[in-house]
């Protein structure tokens, strides 16, 4: 019997035929990414997707604060400069304290005008410095503003006391200070640190009545170059007396030039005759320059004695 016959069949290669599927080369990636980034971006919340469709920004309109009624933009400027303090003067910490706020001002022409008066006649600006490295400076704060400022002007202090041994030759009238100018001030403080005429300052003081004159001669010269000026407001501190000679002196001096007196809430003094004090209810201790470095009542005397004993 013959063996069986084999039989060979042979496929044909698979490059034969054409494939229908494309190629690693031939495959566009961008589309199926694209389709897969939007998807993972429409379920994020939190996580921003780098290709994610940005939102449109909402335009908000811009507030019309000259369209204000005027009574409540100056509202608003008040508020504003309540940081800059109610006394103005040469000293270390202008720059924070107040150029800032000042810093509204070249918003435009019309918050100029409102604003710079504003703060320029609510503020009291005083006349000679008594701080620091300005003590002794010989361009007090009036001679550095400029002659549209200080038309604004309604209120200046003379605070007497500093440099009452030996005052600094910057303390003068003069045209420079620019006094002539302030044609709208009204009302001048003048606070009395320290009388030299106590008995506390014999043998520091430079000669009896020194300081006193001095001090007289300054607020003549301060009320002529202001025949405008209605108020001469007087204050001190607890130690000064309004029967003192710097006291009396001054006084004298104001009601001479025809000034309304008025008098400030430090001392609490009144027209009427000052009330003598106990020589218990306060010690003051009075040195360099005439401030007040210590001030005793009865109450601390009293615990300080039981204290000792």
């Amino acid at each position: 019997m013959a063996p069986p016959s084999t039989c060979l069949v042979i496929f044909p290669s698979l490059s034969t035929y054409p494939s229908t599927n494309a190629s690693e080369s031939e495959f566009d990636h961008s589309d199926s990414v694209s389709a897969l980034t939007n998807s993972i971006s429409a379920l994020t919340v939190d996580v921003p997707i780098a290709n994610a469709p940005k939102p449109k920004r909402r335009q908000i309109k811009p507030f019309r604060f000259v369209d204000l009624p005027g009574e409540l933009r100056l509202k608003i400027y008040g508020y504003h400069f309540t940081t800059t303090g109610e006394v103005l003067d040469l000293e270390t910490d202008n720059y924070k304290r107040i150029h800032k706020p000042l810093c509204l001002l070249r918003t435009c022409r019309q918050v100029y005008s409102e604003a710079s008066y504003l703060f320029y006649s609510t503020h009291t600006f005083r006349i000679f410095p008594i701080y620091g490295k300005f003590f002794r400076t010989k361009k007090p704060l009036l001679a550095r503003m400029k002659p549209g400022p200080r038309a604004c002007l309604t209120t200046l202090q003379l605070r007497l006391g500093p440099g009452w041994n030996r005052p600094p030759r910057g303390w003068v009238v003069n045209d420079a200070l620019g006094l002539k100018d302030c044609i709208n001030v009204r009302r001048l403080k003048v606070f009395v640190e320290c009388d030299p005429s106590n008995d506390a300052f014999k043998g520091f003081r430079a000669e009896d009545g020194f300081y006193e004159g001095f001090s007289q001669e300054l607020l003549r010269a301060v009320l002529d170059e202001m025949p405008w000026c209605e108020i001469a407001e007087f204050d001190a501190n607890p130690s000064v007396k309004k029967s003192g000679a710097m006291m009396t002196g001054l006084l004298e001096v104001a009601c001479n030039k025809g000034r309304r007196l008025a008098w400030g809430p430090e001392k609490g003094w009144d027209d009427g005759v000052e009330k003598e004090e106990d020589f218990f209810s306060t010690i003051s201790i009075e040195v360099f320059r005439g401030w007040t470095l210590l001030n005793f009542s009865r109450r601390h005397i009293t615990h300080l004695y039981s204290k000792a004993y």
